[in-house]
C-alpha cells in the first residue's frame, strides 16, 4: 500500500489553479506536476529524465508510470513533444525507476540527519502512539507479524512498502532498518511526491 498517487483532471475540471498542471504525452490527461515525470533532449539528442526538475530545454511530461512510459517510448511520443529526434534507451523504465527509488532513499537519509525519521520496532511503535509520526515505512521483506502491528496502529496515514531492509538499512546508516516513520515536515511531503512517482514503477 503507498499514498495515492494525485487524480488527473481534464482541462474542462475544475482543479486547485495554484497548482501547476501538464499534459501527459502518452494519455492526453492534464495533471498535476506531481503526478508526472519530466524529461527533455540533450544537445546531442538523448533522452534525460529530468529527475529534479531544473533541466532547460522544452519539458516533456509524461505520468509516471511503466505503461505510459513504454506506450510513449514504443510510439515515439518523446521524439514527437520534443519536435526532433530523440535516443530513447531501451531500458528507460529501469532507470527512471532506480533514478526514483535513489532520490527517495536519499531524501530518507536527509530526515534521518535533520532527525524527522525514527527506526526501530519499539521507537517506531512509540512515534505511532504519540502521533509524532506522518508516514509509516514498513521493508518489503521483512517479518509479517511486526508489519502488521504496527499498520494497525498506524491507522490513516500514509504507508509505504516499496523498499527491502537493505534499501533502508544503506539510507539510513543502520543494519536491519524494516520498521521507519517520518515525523511532519517540508521534507515530508517531498518524500511523498516522490514515493507516489516510484509507485508507479514499483509495485508493493
Amino acid at each position: 500500500m503507498v499514498p495515492k498517487t494525485p487524480k488527473s483532471a481534464s482541462g474542462r475540471q475544475q482543479r486547485d489553479l495554484s497548482e501547476p498542471v501538464r499534459r501527459c504525452i502518452a494519455s492526453g490527461q492534464v495533471m498535476k506536476k506531481d503526478a508526472l515525470l519530466r524529461f527533455v533532449a540533450s544537445p546531442d539528442g538523448e533522452l534525460v529524465h529530468d529527475l529534479y526538475g531544473k533541466l532547460p530545454g522544452r519539458g516533456i511530461w509524461i505520468s509516471s508510470t511503466r505503461e505510459n512510459v513504454e506506450l510513449a517510448r514504443k510510439k515515439g511520443l518523446f521524439a514527437r513533444s520534443a519536435k526532433q529526434s530523440v535516443k530513447v534507451a531501451d531500458d528507460l523504465c529501469t532507470m527512471i525507476e532506480a533514478n526514483l527509488a535513489k532520490r527517495c532513499l536519499d531524501l530518507l537519509g536527509m530526515g534521518r540527519k535533520s532527525g524527522l525519521v525514527t527506526a526501530g520496532f519499539a521507537k517506531v511503535e512509540a512515534s505511532l502512539k504519540s502521533q509524532k509520526a506522518a508516514v509509516l515505512i514498513a521493508a518489503s521483506d521483512g517479518a509479517e507479524d511486526g508489519r502488521q502491528k504496527l499498520k494497525r496502529q498506524a491507522g490513516t496515514i500514509p504507508l509505504v512498502e516499496l523498499f527491502e531492509s537493505s534499501e533502508l538499512s544503506k539510507a539510513l546508516g543502520r543494519e536491519n532498518a524494516v520498521h521507519v516513520s517520518i515525523a511532519r515536515g517540508g521534507l515530508t511531503e517531498k518524500f511523498l511526491v516522490e514515493v507516489s512517482r516510484l509507485a508507479g514503477f514499483r509495485k508493493s
